[in-house]
């Protein structure tokens, strides 16, 4: 689990981790990517999956 920085907090991988006391991404990545991440101001998560529960229902619908 990796601690990063941008639009997080919408992302559908941001879990709260008991342990740190704080949310953290649960996707496991490699660590050009990780370093890439923090590196780029401008570079956009590749990981990064709107957390859309809703979206499901609206393709049953």
């Amino acid at each position: 689990m990796e601690k990063v920085k941008g639009t997080c907090d919408t992302c559908a991988y941001l879990i709260y981790d008991e342990e740190y006391d704080e949310y953290v991404c649960d996707i496991n990545m490699d660590e050009d990517d990780y370093a890439r991440m923090v590196s780029d101001h401008h570079a956009s998560c590749p990981f990064y999956r709107i957390g859309d529960e809703y979206a499901i229902v609206r393709k049953q619908n």
